[in-house]
């Protein structure tokens, strides 16, 4: 006869870390369940999700945090071995956010037979911008988020808007695909300098961080033209003239783009988009992005 799997046992204080599946579909909830999908070395933007996950599912809901670094995700000469990898402080903050379980599966928990040879593909939107320069990330990313998403089977998942290529996948596999789960997206959470939240960011020596500054201050810059009612054109040159001369700062991609699809919007676009941009500073390689209304002046 087959014995139940055991509950395990909950912390006197913060969430219960569960490392298998088994463990996660026998601890008990009710009501909503939301999941916020990580690779740990939390921050306040992962924060910020948890807490805009605990308001979507109430205090009856439950709220998970993954915290797994996805090897499917990172190319050749990235950076998966130096990936920060910080779990007890990942639980410390997830309970100061109100997760009330924190979900760190091994490597081979997730990919039980090892790399999986049955991959969801992303298609010719992930083939632009960071797939272009990254080819094979977000047929990655695509892979883990839906296995996490059967792992955890939440009602609610949500991602940060500054990876804004990777949610419009998410929401689009998603919606293609028929998964039973609400795509929500939260926005980027900046320092007081304008410098987007990653975790990312600790690889910077202070005067690359310095120097990164000038990533925001261009997003920024263009949002502000955006808002006088400048086109595509109008608005992609202010963020350019910002960017130009910029030392320390190697640009990959700027791009005003679609939301729905990341293809680029033409000179007489109107309406949502947005202005994307990656670059390394230093031996760091850094993305942003800001969401503008196209033609519509404040």
């Amino acid at each position: 006869m087959n014995q139940p799997t055991p509950r395990p046992a909950a912390p006197q204080d913060g969430p219960a870390l569960l490392h298998t599946a088994a463990g996660l579909r026998a601890w008990p909830h009710a009501g909503r369940r939301a999941v916020v999908m990580t690779m740990g070395a939390l921050h306040e933007g992962h924060a910020r999700l948890v807490r805009r996950a605990r308001e979507l599912v109430g205090p009856s809901g439950q709220v998970v945090v993954t915290v797994f670094v996805n090897p499917l995700q990172f190319g050749a000469g990235e950076d998966l071995d130096r990936y920060p990898r910080t779990l007890d402080a990942d639980v410390v903050k997830a309970a100061e956010a109100g997760a009330d379980v924190v979900f760190a599966p091994a490597v081979d928990e997730v990919y039980p037979g090892g790399e999986p040879l049955v991959r969801i593909g992303a298609g010719p939107m992930g083939e632009r911008l960071e797939g272009a320069h990254r080819p094979g990330h977000f047929d990655g990313v695509l892979t883990v988020v839906a296995k996490l998403l059967h792992l955890t089977e939440p009602d609610l998942a949500l991602y940060g808007e500054k990876d804004a290529q990777q949610l419009a996948l998410i929401t689009r596999m998603a919606r293609d695909l028929d998964f039973p789960v609400e795509i929500v997206g939260v926005p980027t959470v900046r320092e007081p300098d304008g410098l987007a939240l990653s975790s990312r960011n600790v690889y910077l020596s202070d005067e690359e961080r310095g120097r990164a500054l000038v990533l925001s201050r261009a997003l920024l810059t263009a949002a502000e033209r955006a808002e006088e009612g400048a086109g595509p054109a109008e608005v992609l040159d202010a963020a350019r003239r910002v960017l130009a001369g910029a030392s320390g700062v190697d640009l990959d991609y700027l791009a005003l783009v679609d939301p729905v699809d990341f293809a680029d919007v033409g000179g007489s676009h109107r309406g949502p988009a947005v202005l994307a941009l990656a670059a390394r500073v230093g031996t760091t390689r850094l993305i942003d992005n800001v969401r503008l209304d196209l033609g519509s002046p404040a």
